[in-house]
């Protein structure tokens, strides 16, 4: 199943093949696949590999995804530039990220604190989701929302910082 991650990503990938957002996800998961084998005969020529290309990714990409990021199947990297996810973070199935999102850690001081993002999540451009917060299915994240604390599965979050303005079991609006 993990072999067809290329085709399902590429699928996806609005652009297809001239997908920037698509290639820097590669290089993610080229430098990932290194986790697979217990072998240093094997893991540190693919992480010595892995080191020059997502400093290139990054240079040319606009992209810096942390190697050991638990990232799902089918992520969309909408518009690329001036992302960063986390090492820590964790991305659920179906996530749509665009350009200068930000899913990271938020003090010095807890440097491996970073978000759990759940499945189908649609993050707006600009957005920053930050520290060891838990972002539910089916949230919509509005462009340049500061996520600073839990979103429940099924919201939509805006604002500076987040504030949940509807929920789609309940159509309540705060």
């Amino acid at each position: 199943m993990k072999n067809l991650a290329f085709l399902e990503d590429l699928r996806v990938a609005q652009e297809g093949l001239l997908s920037l957002g698509f290639w820097a996800l590669q290089v993610y998961r080229f430098g990932h696949l290194r986790y697979r084998f217990n072998s240093k005969l094997i893991r540190i020529p693919l992480g010595v590999i892995h080191l020059f290309l997502a400093k290139w990714a990054e240079m040319l990409f606009g992209a810096t995804i942390g190697v050991s990021a638990k990232i799902g199947r089918r992520l969309v990297i909408e518009h690329s530039g001036a992302i960063v996810i986390h090492g820590n973070a964790v991305l659920g199935d179906d996530c749509i990220v665009r350009q200068g999102v930000t899913i990271g850690n938020r003090h010095l001081n807890t440097p491996f604190d970073a978000p759990v993002i759940g499945n189908r999540v649609n993050i707006g451009a600009g957005a920053k989701i930050l520290g060891k917060v838990h972002i539910g299915d089916d949230v919509q994240i509005g462009a340049n929302a500061v996520v600073l604390k839990d979103i429940p599965a099924g919201c939509i979050a805006v604002g500076v910082p987040a504030r949940i303005i509807s929920t789609k079991n309940t159509g309540a609006t705060s």
